[in-house]
């Protein structure tokens, strides 16, 4: 395994190195069985890239040859995004979104995979939705499978930020036992721009990372990550000045420094040589292109840092 070295002197640490097709945006990674690395992001009916070594990366093609009926009562463009990626029972699951831009007329989608290659995903059709009358937008799902074996789903952009409900680990849709809808993370002045929940437990804590302002803008992003934690998956969730997270908290863990502008679209895969802080970024250096990054969190004091 290489070592992700960081590449500048700063608040943040520089991503480690990176090489091949690695030109994604709200990128997902997931260690598979075989050592493979499967990363899946945003576009393309959900992009597909694989990697041996965890430093080059290939575009692979994309999860689906074609997109499914519904799609197209959320998106006009057929274009999905923010993928999440796990491995449960024997099979591949990905969680993704349907939607606009600054719509939350909007749908989180399942599909499920033997191999988790490209084309061989099998739509299971919606999980939770939105409406115009919502005060929640059904974007970025990211699954979380607590020690108990409950499975629960985090997700939410702008509106009132960011929410969670229960799921039926045979389904892998909403339990039918407990429909309530926790809310993790708000803020209190528009746009309200909090998006892209990460739920991980680590040393007996539940932790929330999730993005924080302005995405998709190039070099004019201020996409930043920040994290909170709580001592039950649904919250209340705590920064580490112990201001709540639906109270405007937030501890920043990657914000923009030198050419790594607006870092967020995160996800935390576990390795073999730790957990993994795996987002996109807008390279100052290539016309604010988004990037590939990866760094690794150290845990020290209860709290991430990434290095």
């Amino acid at each position: 395994m290489l070592a992700l070295v960081p590449s500048s002197a700063s608040a943040y640490p520089g991503p480690g190195r990176v090489t091949g097709d690695v030109v994604v945006h709200d990128p997902t990674m997931f260690r598979a069985p075989d050592g493979r690395y499967l990363l899946h992001s945003t576009h393309g009916y959900l992009e597909v890239r694989t990697s041996t070594d965890r430093v080059a990366f290939s575009r692979d093609g994309n999860a689906f040859a074609s997109p499914p009926g519904w799609w197209s009562r959320y998106s006009a463009e057929n274009d999905p995004w923010a993928p999440d990626l796990s491995h449960h029972g024997g099979r591949y699951l990905m969680y993704y979104s349907v939607s606009s831009f600054r719509s939350n007329v909007s749908a989180i989608g399942l599909a499920t995979s033997t191999t988790g290659l490209p084309g061989s995903w099998k739509d299971q059709g919606i999980v939770y939705s939105s409406t115009a009358a919502s005060d929640y937008n059904a974007i970025d799902p990211d699954l979380f499978v607590d020690d108990d074996g409950k499975w629960w789903l985090a997700f939410g952009s702008h509106w009132s930020g960011i929410k969670m409900i229960r799921l039926d680990p045979g389904t892998g849709k909403q339990y039918a036992g407990d429909t309530t809808r926790h809310s993790l993370a708000s803020r209190s002045a528009a746009p309200r721009a909090v998006e892209g929940p990460t739920v991980v437990k680590r040393n007996g804590y539940y932790y929330l990372f999730a993005s924080y302002d302005t995405c998709c803008s190039g070099t004019a992003s201020t996409y930043k990550i920040k994290v909170g934690r709580a001592t039950k998956p649904t919250g209340p969730y705590y920064d580490r000045n112990g201001v709540a997270m639906n109270n405007d908290g937030g501890t920043v863990v990657m914000a923009s420094h030198g050419s790594v502008i607006g870092p967020g679209g995160q996800d935390i895969m576990p390795d073999a040589d730790g957990d993994v802080l795996v987002y996109h970024y807008y390279d100052g250096r290539d016309n604010g292109a988004p990037k590939l990054g990866l760094n690794l969190l150290s845990w020290s004091g209860g709290w991430p840092t990434a290095y």
